[in-house]
């Protein structure tokens, strides 16, 4: 238990930073452009109907769309406001986009954002753009001067809490009875990663997303939760 009259630590040097502007995030083996319906929708939505299972929609709140005129409405909607802000993820090596991710919850005052909507096509999950995408989204909300990035998901969904795990983001706990999504009750996992953090999450990064560490058949040498483990605080529990 705290001692009572104890105060949290001061936060030095630090100024409430700017909300995070609409632009192009530019990587080895991904690229991230502000979402555009027009320019956008017909490619995500032939990529994302690679997904004939239906498990990357299963703990979405929208969808599924019955056809691309239906998703570029959608894309039209959620692609017009600043939070969320949507990104379109365009794989450098295919050339072609097959995916999107958001920003959203931006809170300047405290410093935090979250990454979420994410969905990726089947052809771009467990990648090198895969990664990188979530490496460009965490290093521009990091160099911009916020404080905390954070990754949310229904504690159901295993495959996004390994994923938030991987990526380097530590676990914080549950929230339970969060939200009714779709009719049906969602308890959330909680999970963060903070700035003092970052630098070796960079590097993290960096020396799984190098060329060297791909053998002839693109194979991984390391493993980017091996790395990105060194630097989280807490693991999930569900995982083990």
């Amino acid at each position: 238990m705290p001692e009572v009259g104890k105060l949290g630590a001061l936060v030095e040097n630090w100024e409430q930073p700017k909300r995070p502007k609409a632009e192009v995030l530019s990587g080895r083996y991904a690229r991230l452009e502000p979402l555009d319906a027009d320019k956008h929708s017909a490619d995500l939505f032939n990529a994302i109907s690679e997904d004939r299972s239906g498990q990357n929609r299963d703990y979405l709140p929208y969808g599924p769309f019955s056809s691309h005129s239906a998703y570029h409405r959608w894309v039209k909607e959620i692609s017009a406001g600043y939070d969320p802000l949507f990104y379109a993820v365009f794989d450098q090596k295919n050339h072609h986009r097959c995916g999107v991710a958001a920003l959203l919850r931006i809170n300047p005052r405290a410093g935090s954002i979250e990454v979420g909507h994410i969905n990726f096509a089947p052809s771009l999950q467990r990648t090198p753009a895969a990664t990188e995408a979530i490496f460009l989204l965490m290093q521009s909300v990091f160099e911009a001067g916020y404080r905390r990035f954070e990754w949310k998901c229904d504690t159901l969904n295993l495959s996004s809490r390994s994923a938030a795990q991987r990526f380097g983001f530590s676990y914080e706990g549950v929230f339970r009875q969060a939200l009714v999504v779709k009719g049906r009750n969602r308890d959330t996992a909680w999970f963060a990663a903070i700035d003092k953090e970052w630098p070796a999450l960079k590097e993290a990064y960096l020396a799984w997303l190098s060329p060297k560490n791909f053998d002839a058949q693109g194979r991984q040498v390391e493993r980017l939760g091996d790395l990105t483990g060194l630097v989280r605080v807490a693991s999930d529990p569900a995982l083990k």
